[in-house]
């Protein structure tokens, strides 16, 4: 397609940005002279605005002062996964961007980091996948899955910059995915559990779980800014994440999908929290010089420290096996609040906006299996309707 000449400008270094009549923005600049002709040999790379072509040739051009340029149909796998990491991914939450560099780092690389970028088939990727469950240790369907992601974002990048002709990505069969087993507490459990953390020191964190659903990450994230207590109202706007690196920090991220929520728990709920604001004051005074809850938060031990994930985990482990429930976990939780709020009648929107699904059909999805009391109460329904129309036939 020939270019705009009206559109030409010079551009920052050795190169010039041209608007190209689809509407792409378009710079090209000099890479070198051809040995053989001693012709100048110019490559182009592309954007949908000047801004973003201008930095693409800034980048490239230092490249090329620096002596580490490479002729993008020479990229490796592996090269090219360095540059998208480097220079494509910095505005990933840090743990997205540290899942992503470990998948490249154990798995994509090894297997794929030689082939050129340009040779990289849809039957190379398929049998990669493959073979990520021959392992002596077969990976998780839901792993390969994640892996594979990683790699077609990549190369849905290198398609976008137009490095290759096609994302060899499309179309892999992967390994379905088995349902996640949910374990939810029927009302006697519920009671036993509620008798058995009488007075335990997670009581209160654990109580609202069960009754908002909230998600161990969001509850451990709770800072008191965002409870409303004139509104009745709790805002889950964030969620404590540990870094995953050696030696982490646990830090405040947004929550999962950046989806803040805005719910109205039970008003008992909202009374708990009350509660155990007091109680969080008291232990304060207690603790003096030693307090440290610069977060605000909520959820603290008695000097105003954050709960660890796995100290909750094994916290409700060790209850749950006392009631009986060895094999439940804390995430059946905020599963038992979902059935609950199905069981008494919630509509699926306003359940999917409680949990912070991103759609209402995930959550019907998950929750799809209609308990017996659910089933029970609709035919009692079907009755009455049946009843009434025949008493008016």
């Amino acid at each position: 397609m020939p270019i705009r000449k009206s559109n030409t400008r010079a551009a920052q270094g050795s190169g010039t940005i041209r608007q190209r009549p689809d509407g792409r923005w378009e710079a090209r600049y000099t890479v070198g002279r051809d040995p053989g002709t001693g012709k100048q040999v110019q490559k182009s790379v592309y954007a949908d605005t000047q801004a973003e072509v201008r930095k693409k040739l800034t980048n490239a051009t230092k490249n090329i002062d620096d002596g580490t340029y490479t002729d993008p149909s020479k990229l490796t796998v592996g090269q090219w996964l360095d540059i998208w990491l480097l220079e494509y991914t910095p505005d990933l939450k840090e743990n997205t961007r540290i899942s992503y560099e470990t998948q490249v780092r154990q798995h994509i690389k090894p297997a794929l980091g030689a082939i050129r970028l340009t040779e990289l088939s849809k039957h190379t990727v398929q049998k990669f996948c493959n073979d990520l469950q021959r392992k002596e240790k077969p990976l998780a369907a839901k792993t390969v899955k994640n892996i594979h992601g990683v790699l077609s974002k990549a190369m849905s990048q290198a398609l976008g910059l137009e490095y290759i002709r096609s994302n060899p990505c499309f179309k892999a069969k992967l390994p379905a995915i088995e349902k996640e087993t949910i374990r939810p507490l029927d009302e006697n459990s519920v009671k036993a559990f509620l008798d058995m953390i009488k007075g335990h020191t997670h009581e209160t964190l654990f109580k609202v779980v069960l009754l908002t659903g909230l998600r161990q990450a969001e509850a451990m994230g709770l800072t008191w800014d965002a409870v409303d207590y004139k509104r009745g109202t709790i805002h889950i706007n964030k969620q404590l994440i540990k870094e995953k690196k050696k030696g982490g920090a646990y830090k405040l991220t947004s929550p999962k999908h950046d989806k803040s929520r805005t719910i109205t728990p039970a008003p008992s709920v909202m009374r708990m929290l009350k509660d155990h604001r007091r109680q969080q004051m008291e232990w304060q005074l207690k603790a003096g010089v030693s307090w440290d809850n610069d977060m605000n938060l909520v959820f603290t031990n008695e000097i105003g420290r954050h709960f660890a994930h796995n100290t909750l985990s094994n916290s409700f482990k060790r209850v749950a096996v006392k009631i009986g429930l060895p094999d439940n976990t804390f995430h059946d939780l905020r599963h038992t609040y979902a059935v609950n709020s199905l069981e008494i009648g919630d509509d699926p929107k306003t359940l999917q906006e409680n949990l912070g699904h991103h759609s209402a059909a995930f959550t019907l999805d998950v929750y799809g299996h209609v308990s017996e009391r659910m089933k029970e109460a609709s035919a009692e329904r079907k009755e009455h309707y049946i009843q009434t129309v025949l008493r008016g036939a």
